[in-house]
C-alpha cells in the first residue's frame, strides 16, 4: 500500500476522478491493464509472466469484440472453442490462458481496487468474474505434459526411493565403510 493509502492497480490511482474521459471505453481499459500490471508486480511477478498475462487478456478482449465490463460466460466458451478447434490449443495451454482471464477478473472484481465503482459510475455496468469452474479446462490426467517432460508418478516415486533404500542396505551389507554416506544421499532425497 502506498503513503496515499492506495493499493497498486486501484482505479484511482490510474483515472482522475471528476476528469472527463475522450475515448472512456479506451482510456478505463488501458488504465485497467496498467493497474492489473502494476499489482502484479508489486507482487513481485516475473516481467515475462506479466507481458504473457497482459497478452492474453488482449487477445481475449479481441476475440470477445467487447470490454471487460460487457464480457460474459458465453464469451470464454466461444474463445475457448476456437482456441481448441481452430487454432489446435492443448489442453494446458488453454487452461493458462482462462487462466489469466480468470486473474484479470479477479483484480478487476476486488473491492479494494476500485474498478467495478468506477465501471458503473462510466458505463453503468461493472466487470463480473466470467471463467468458473464449470466454464475452464480441467487437469485430464496426473501428468498430461509430454511423456519425456512429465513429473513422476507417486508409484515411480515411491519405487526410485525404495531403490535409493536397497542400495543403502546393500553397500552396508557388503561391510564397506561407504554405507554411511549413501544413508546421507537416500535420505537428503527424501528416502527412509
Amino acid at each position: 500500500m502506498g503513503g496515499d493509502g492506495l493499493v497498486p492497480g486501484s482505479a484511482r490511482l490510474h483515472l482522475i476522478d471528476g476528469l472527463p474521459l475522450l475515448r472512456p471505453d479506451e482510456q478505463v481499459f488501458e488504465a485497467m491493464i496498467k493497474g492489473w500490471r502494476n499489482q502484479q508486480l508489486a507482487r513481485n511477478l516475473s516481467l515475462g509472466y506479466v507481458d504473457d498475462q497482459e497478452r492474453t487478456v488482449r487477445a481475449f478482449t479481441r476475440h470477445a469484440d467487447a470490454m471487460p465490463w460487457q464480457w460474459t460466460p458465453q464469451h470464454v466458451d466461444e474463445w475457448s472453442a476456437d482456441l481448441r478447434a481452430v487454432h489446435g490449443c492443448v489442453r494446458s495451454t488453454l487452461r493458462n490462458y482462462q487462466g489469466s482471464v480468470r486473474q484479470f477478473c479477479d483484480f478487476l472484481t476486488n473491492p479494494a481496487y476500485g474498478w467495478s465503482d468506477d465501471c458503473l459510475r462510466h458505463f453503468g455496468t461493472h466487470p463480473v468474474q466470467v471463467v468458473y469452474d464449470w466454464n475452464a479446462a480441467t487437469h485430464a490426467d496426473e501428468a498430461e505434459g509430454e511423456p519425456e517432460r512429465r513429473a513422476f508418478t507417486r508409484p515411480e516415486l515411491e519405487a526410485f526411493f525404495d531403490h535409493a533404500d536397497e542400495e543403502v542396505l546393500r553397500v552396508r551389507g557388503k561391510g564397506r565403510k561407504g554405507w554411511p554416506p549413501a544413508v546421507r544421499r537416500s535420505h537428503s532425497c527424501g528416502g527412509a
